[in-house]
């Protein structure tokens, strides 16, 4: 009887450590189903990059943001700001304009994907959120935000001609509204998961922060609303909203922190139209302003990171810049023929409700294109930024 009973020991161990097997090897698999980085971009960022640190795989993925990372939160509220109609989201499953600000996965998905933690991340508002969704992380982030507060009201002064602001009226979600929406989100989990798995879930999940475009290409160029400061005033500004930002998610319970940097701004093609003259060339201004932008989020990033004021934090600055600079100025190497303009309509300003299907047709390939409207990537563009991000700093 005890050989039996030890028999059905074994079985079971073996039976345990097979699905364990399975599962590791479902995970690897997955995270490395992404788009291949071409080898002289992939060598180049790998030398430049430090060893990947290894952590505790995250069991939720919670972002915050502006439109790179928004998957439809903007459709919940009322806004010009959006984007849930066609061509938006022609190569999303069903072909579903979902409200990503592209024609398919966005940055969070991706990154989601690849930590093996679910395809798709939702939309904390307007969405049925199951109990899965709830448990493995949500974005709240909202197109037309940024670090800077006024951001979140003068994104119509950019979409209107003559420029159309409403002072104290909020046309998107701000980063502060965003963190509220966090505090409510963990009530809920609380409920389904009980407080000690809720605090567990919140203190090691990993926390994407994409967002200080919107400040530099629009507050502050496009608007005359904050010519108050000089471009570097305005610069420490938004990096001290920025750190601003991190110290309440942190007190909020997060542990596990990336913050992405600007992209270069003056080849963003929306950029590239209002201000890069008739031959629509980079803006070196607008270009400068990112590096300077970067360089002190970065430094501010390394000073909080592990501090005494916010201890057991891991922050990390996520470098969009190099890659994407290297795919405008080299689209031969990642398969893309034009980098200038965007894929719906003409590319040259065709965003949001100018991108619809009734007067600005999306381009045959999306493929060959880098951008999809004039400030946002394909998801191929994505995925391919998202591979070198991974490549350099891992998971």
């Amino acid at each position: 009887m005890a050989s039996k009973r030890t028999a059905s020991h074994r079985a079971t161990t073996i039976l345990a450590v097979a699905a364990m097997a399975v599962m590791i090897v479902h995970r690897t698999v997955r995270a490395a189903a992404a788009a291949p980085v071409p080898v002289a971009a992939t060598t180049a960022v790998a030398a430049a990059a430090p060893p990947a640190t290894k952590l505790p795989w995250p069991p939720a993925l919670f972002v915050f943001g502006d439109s790179i990372v928004d998957p439809g939160n903007n459709n919940a509220i009322t806004t010009l700001v959006r984007c849930n109609f066609p061509p938006y989201g022609q190569d999303f499953p069903g072909h579903n304009a979902t409200g990503r600000f592209s024609n398919g996965r966005v940055p969070g998905d991706i990154l989601a994907s690849r930590l093996g933690i679910k395809e798709y991340v939702p939309a904390y508002l307007g969405t049925e959120l199951s109990d899965f969704d709830l448990l493995t992380g949500v974005s709240f982030a909202s197109g037309g935000c940024g670090f800077d507060p006024l951001t979140a009201e003068l994104v119509l002064c950019v979409l209107t001609t003559p420029c159309v602001v409403v002072h104290h009226h909020q046309s998107v979600l701000t980063m502060d509204n965003q963190l509220d929406l966090f505090k409510e989100y963990k009530e809920k989990l609380k409920r389904i998961a009980g407080a000690p798995r809720a605090a567990d879930i919140v203190s090691t999940s990993l926390y994407m922060v994409v967002t200080g475009t919107d400040d530099l290409a629009n507050t502050y160029f496009t608007t005359p609303f904050r010519r108050d400061y000089d471009l570097q005033s305005y610069i420490d500004f938004i990096v001290q909203c920025a750190s601003d930002f991190i110290q309440k998610l942190y007190g909020l319970g997060a542990r596990r922190i990336n913050i992405a940097g600007a992209p270069p701004i003056g080849c963003v093609p929306s950029q590239r139209t209002n201000a890069g003259g008739l031959d629509r060339g980079c803006v070196a201004l607008y270009n400068q302003a990112s590096v300077v932008f970067n360089a002190a989020l970065e430094k501010e990033i390394k000073r909080l990171n592990g501090s005494d004021a916010l201890p057991g934090s891991l922050l990390k600055y996520i470098d969009l810049y190099t890659p994407l600079i290297d795919m405008i100025q080299r689209p031969d190497a990642y398969g893309f023929d034009v980098t200038n303009r965007g894929c719906c309509g003409t590319g040259v300003f065709e965003v949001t409700l100018m991108c619809n299907r009734y007067t600005a047709h999306a381009c045959k390939d999306s493929s060959k294109f880098l951008f999809w409207d004039t400030y946002h990537l394909t998801e191929r563009g994505y995925n391919l930024l998202m591979a070198q991000i991974v490549n350099r700093y891992g998971l």
